[in-house]
């Protein structure tokens, strides 16, 4: 199947409602039917302000975080309208990729 790798760049302190944006993505991405989508966490990185994020021995609010997965056109559609209803501001990379299952016809 052809589609989308969609990954969400964000941090562990980022937070809509009473969940992460990480969390969020995941239990969106479920709830529109993805299928998979796999949840990352980064020792350390920088964003487009230019600063510094990484997780620290007590604080790990500005730890980086990726959400990737892969998906159809139209999931991909449907996803970019959820977070654009809930006005959320997610920087992300949509590159097309090929996916499937080994052993599967």
């Amino acid at each position: 199947m052809r589609g989308w790798q969609l990954t969400f760049y964000t941090q562990q302190g980022r937070s809509h409602g009473t969940r992460s944006i990480a969390e969020w993505l995941l239990a969106e991405a479920k709830l529109l039917g993805i299928s998979g989508a796999t949840m990352s966490v980064a020792q350390g990185g920088y964003g487009r302000d230019g600063r510094l994020h990484w997780a620290g021995f007590f604080e790990l609010t500005g730890q980086p975080v990726e959400v990737a997965m892969a998906v159809s056109d139209e999931a991909a559609e449907r996803l970019f309208a959820r977070i654009a209803t809930e006005g959320l501001r997610i920087f992300y990379t949509k590159t097309p990729v090929e996916f499937g299952i080994t052993g599967e016809e």
